[in-house]
């Protein structure tokens, strides 16, 4: 038998690909914006809109981790977890 995957709740799996791509959909926006030399303020205001909406999408991929976790009686170390966490922070 093999373990749990952080995508095996096939719900949470499915928002977040759609999640991501919205978010591709919206960083072609980004690169059409350019390309037709849009202003700088509309620009960088889809750009923040993409960067929380990454953000956001981080914080369900790592819960989805830890609920994994939780779920896994043999879950990795503290330190492993704390990695994780700093990895979504950079």
């Amino acid at each position: 038998m093999t373990a749990p995957t952080p995508f095996s709740d096939t719900d949470r799996k499915t928002r977040i690909i759609h999640r991501l791509r919205r978010l591709e959909g919206q960083v072609r926006g980004l690169q059409k914006m350019v390309e037709e030399e849009r202003s700088c303020k509309e620009i960088l205001t889809l750009l923040s809109g993409v960067k929380s909406a990454l953000d956001s999408v981080g914080e369900e991929i790592l819960e989805a981790y830890l609920a994994q976790c939780q779920a896994d009686p043999q879950a990795p170390a503290l330190e492993h977890l704390v990695e994780m966490v700093r990895l979504l922070r950079k």
